[in-house]
């Protein structure tokens, strides 16, 4: 199975984990290949270190407990795809990661 992350800068992959591991709910966009879901090309990843706070933070959008994925160590995190994606992270303010990633569908 292919699996492959990439766009994302090391100072904004360090800047991400040290948000979450401070219990704040950390967003992070990056372009993402897994043969699993081929209509998806980016996941934004909504991670806190402090359960209680993503759940909290989930809830706000409807998110099921039961999407959080614990498999990384320390750092329980959310993968947001499609419409969900871009409508929580209009909510967040996160114009950055939108408009990098082309979430609106433009091209430029």
């Amino acid at each position: 199975m292919k699996k492959m992350a990439f766009g994302v800068q090391r100072e904004e992959l360090i800047a991400f984990k040290k948000k979450a591991e401070q219990g704040e709910v950390a967003l992070l966009t990056h372009y993402w290949l897994d043969d699993r879901f081929p209509n998806s090309k980016t996941v934004t990843k909504a991670a806190s270190a402090d359960i209680e706070a993503l759940k909290r933070w989930g809830r706000k959008y409807h998110l099921p407990e039961n999407y959080i994925d614990y498999g990384h160590k320390d750092l329980p995190h959310y993968d947001l795809f499609g419409d969900i994606q871009l409508k929580i992270l209009e909510e967040e303010g996160k114009w950055d990661q939108i408009d990098r990633f082309h979430l609106r569908g433009d091209t430029e």
